[in-house]
């Protein structure tokens, strides 16, 4: 059949009309209603940025500022999104991809994929449930959980939440009964793992932090008092905190903590303990040395060093240095699945996740945690399907291209 060009072009026309909308997804959909561009729901989200716009807007200046701050310009944080441009992928065709596994096994135990949630501080400050809400989701979803230290909600009842045991992030203060304390109550909340953070013994210059409580026209005076000497007041509402004495507290990371620090944690801690916060084969070196069970690669999201170096490009040398022996987790910067994909195929076990799964807890709370856990899987598993790996024993460093500097 012959068609004119004047038929044609009604064709396009009718194509190109708005009731064609009505056809499309419901993100598309109140995309194209919402004037600001934000979604209304946490399935209308693409990706995990999609949370990050709603969470600036519904999250008080100061409280969205917390999250979004790295240290003095803001490089090291910059620097983690930038550092997986170094990273191309090598994909293979001619495969069967027509089943695929994500699992992965730490210390005995197997987990759906080899996302994690990383320990974030205060998560009521996001959502009204904070991590019980998301010990929900990461329940619904089988994904491992960490807890913060200055977590707004016990290691008990996230622990009872979560229907599982959680890993326990340890600031451990600077005053041993303290850190004793911390450590029983870990122990007997059933926790397998610890993971000591050591990036934070310099401080940290936060100054998108502070001049984001500069723009809050609340009083944040009322709830917290971050600055030597009243500090402690505010860790003292810190449930992990409840019922110690505080008052010898300096500060929440020994500024003398060395390696001899990890003989005296080793002497009260029997399960598994890793160092959270590792970036040079050096350093990775001496924590197999002195008999660590596994490493985290992590510049704290870049908000620990101002080094400007991302924490996709540190692994690299970490992975040298621990050359096999035990575990070597990740993470600081990461958003995508192909973000993943790339540090597995650099020799990482397991990738956390920060940022992404707050943005979607003070966007939907439980709901949106879930949904970011699901798109990160399902990217994850499109880019082991277009790269042609069946499981993660497959992704290796001949998946990836190195664009040196």
């Amino acid at each position: 059949m012959i068609i004119s060009r004047r038929a044609r072009r009604r064709v396009l026309q009718s194509m190109l009309a708005a009731p064609v909308l009505a056809g499309l997804g419901p993100a598309v959909r109140a995309l194209g209603q919402d004037g600001d561009g934000l979604i209304t729901a946490a399935g209308q989200a693409l990706d995990v940025f999609d949370f990050e716009r709603v969470a600036h807007k519904v999250l008080p200046p100061a409280h969205f500022g917390y999250l979004a701050t790295g240290v003095d310009s803001d490089e090291t944080l910059h620097a983690n999104r930038a550092g997986f441009a170094n990273y191309s992928l090598r994909v293979r065709r001619m495969v069967d991809l027509s089943r695929i596994d994500m699992s992965v096994n730490l210390f005995g135990t197997t987990w759906e994929t080899p996302i994690f949630l990383d320990p974030v501080g205060s998560q009521r400050a996001f959502h009204a449930e904070g991590e019980l809400a998301v010990a929900r989701a990461a329940r619904a979803k089988k994904h491992l959980q960490f807890l913060s230290t200055v977590a707004s909600t016990s290691v008990e009842d996230v622990t009872a939440a979560r229907g599982a045991p959680i890993w326990y992030q340890l600031y451990p203060t600077d005053h041993w009964p303290i850190t004793q304390a911390l450590v029983r109550r870990a122990e007997a909340a059933g926790c397998p793992v610890i993971a000591l953070t050591v990036d934070l013994q310099g401080g940290s210059n936060r100054l998108t932090a502070a001049r984001s409580i500069a723009r809050d026209s609340r009083d944040c005076a009322a709830c917290h008092t971050s600055r030597p000497p009243r500090w402690f007041e505010d860790m003292a509402r810190k449930p992990m905190f409840k019922g110690l004495d505080l008052s010898a507290v300096t500060d929440m990371t020994p500024i003398g903590m060395d390696w001899d620090y990890i003989r005296r944690l080793r002497d009260i801690w029997p399960r598994k303990l890793i160092l959270k916060g590792i970036v040079t084969r050096e350093d990775a070196e001496l924590a197999v040395d002195h008999g660590l069970d596994g490493v985290l690669v992590s510049n704290h999201g870049g908000r620990a060093e101002d080094s400007g170096r991302a924490s996709i490009d540190s692994l690299v040398e970490v992975v040298a240095g621990v050359r096999g022996r035990v575990p070597v987790l990740v993470d600081s910067g990461f958003r995508r699945g192909t973000d993943v994909f790339k540090a597995l195929a650099l020799g990482a076990t397991a990738v956390g996740i920060g940022r992404p799964y707050i943005w979607g807890l003070a966007s939907f709370g439980q709901e949106g945690v879930e949904k970011v856990l699901d798109i990160l899987r399902e990217e994850l598993g499109i880019a082991m399907r277009q790269a042609g790996t069946r499981s993660l024993a497959e992704i290796n460093r001949s998946f990836i291209v190195h664009h040196r500097q």
